[in-house]
């Protein structure tokens, strides 16, 4: 719930995506569950999944939740939670 706003985000997303790699790895069916702590830090998580969903995708499918329920990720539609699966 910290707001440190030192512009380290990107940082922190690349360490959390590092950590499902290797998770996913070793343990391939699990289903990873993502959603912000608030709506602005969602909307932060959506915007990294959607700049580098072209190589995400390759590894992962990606569902976004909405009106509570999932349906395959899309660009440019705001979802309130993310659920990442690895492709086997």
């Amino acid at each position: 719930m910290a707001i440190s706003n030192n512009g380290d985000s990107e940082k922190v997303l690349a360490t959390v995506v590092a950590s499902v790699l290797v998770f996913t790895e070793q343990n391939a069916d699990s289903i990873i569950y993502a959603s912000g702590s608030n709506n602005a830090r969602t909307r932060i998580y959506q915007m990294g999944i959607s700049k580098y969903f072209e190589e995400i995708k390759l590894l992962f499918d990606i569902y976004g939740e909405k009106n509570q329920e999932w349906m395959l990720f899309e660009k440019n539609i705001n979802y309130d939670a993310f659920l990442a699966v690895r492709k086997k």
